[in-house]
């Protein structure tokens, strides 16, 4: 397997050194601006790198490029993205197969064997194939792992055509309200013991304020209280923040496990002995809704006096 990680402002995107470490063992090429930035990240994870510098993401022109450099290979992207919007159209310059919300892939005797996310993490569905497709794992999913011995990076040409991309104008930092959860860094969670919708809302207007983006456990998807999109667990959206903090979030299985390894944990609860509590590395024995409401009229308060 070959793996393809598209790389902005030299720095790997959510997923990048999973589908390295686990499927890089084909080669693994970074393709973007700041690519040898980047690949210094994949150090003591893998031990050749190539890097195409090739500017601003051109999903169109790279997508032809790529399919005449790599060739009739088992091709995989990170689902981030740009991982998500560059992996279909390498497939359609290569002619193959495209395979998205990937959890795994196995070679089982010459054939593989792809397991895939379906009805938003519901259900998942096992395909087998065999010769030349694409695939896009989902971030979270794989623990990268150590290799021994020193990172080599080689830099490679890419000739790009002029393709039918769009012309890039300018670049912005993403909304934190509305940005892909996989990619966030401050994550307010809300879970069960958020008492209704008007209660997300306020957690909402927090979390934009403070430029932090909001999830919510699957119970609460459930009801229709917030966007399955805003899921975050096995079933929703794997994660990997650097701050999470929990309301009113018992901390069930399948939710902890999409957590990734935050940094810093900080949970509020009635219940001091819920597995959420016990993860966390600030526990807040209160009534998350008082918390949530004393928060917004804080912040607005504050907005206010500005």
């Amino acid at each position: 397997m070959f793996v393809v990680v598209p790389v902005r402002g030299g720095r790997l995107p959510a997923g990048g050194a999973e589908v390295a470490s686990e499927y890089g063992q084909g080669g693994i090429l970074l393709i973007g601006e700041g690519t040898q930035a980047a690949a210094q990240e994949l150090a003591g994870l893998a031990n050749e790198v190539s890097c195409a510098e090739v500017g601003k993401f051109r999903p169109d022109a790279w997508s032809t490029a790529l399919h005449g450099h790599i060739g009739e290979e088992i091709i995989v992207l990170p689902g981030c993205p740009d991982g998500r919007d560059l992996a279909p159209r390498i497939a359609a310059a290569s002619g193959c197969a495209y395979f998205g919300s990937v959890a795994e892939i196995k070679n089982q005797d010459g054939e593989l064997e792809i397991q895939m996310a379906r009805w938003g993490g519901l259900a998942m569905e096992l395909v087998r194939t065999s010769g030349h497709c694409v695939a896009s794992v989902m971030p979270g999913l794989h623990s990268p792992v150590s290799v021994d011995g020193p990172l080599q990076i080689t830099a490679v040409e890419l000739h790009l055509g002029n393709g039918n991309d769009v012309a890039f104008i300018e670049e912005r930092e993403p909304d934190a309200a509305t940005m892909d959860l996989a990619e966030a860094k401050r994550i307010f969670g809300g879970g069960a013991g958020l008492l209704d919708e008007s209660v997300f809302g306020q957690l909402g207007n927090i979390a934009a304020e403070l430029g932090a983006s909001m999830g919510a456990t699957r119970v609460v998807t459930d009801r229709g209280w917030v966007g399955h999109s805003r899921q975050i667990g096995t079933t929703g959206v794997v994660v990997d923040p650097d701050l999470y903090i929990a309301f009113g979030v018992s901390g069930a299985v399948q939710h902890t496990s999409g957590l990734g390894q935050p940094d810093h944990v900080i949970s509020v609860n009635t219940d001091p002995h819920c597995p959420m509590m016990q993860m966390s590395d600030l526990a807040i024995v209160c009534d998350a809704n008082a918390v949530v409401a004393e928060l917004e009229q804080r912040l607005g308060r504050n907005a206010g006096a500005a």
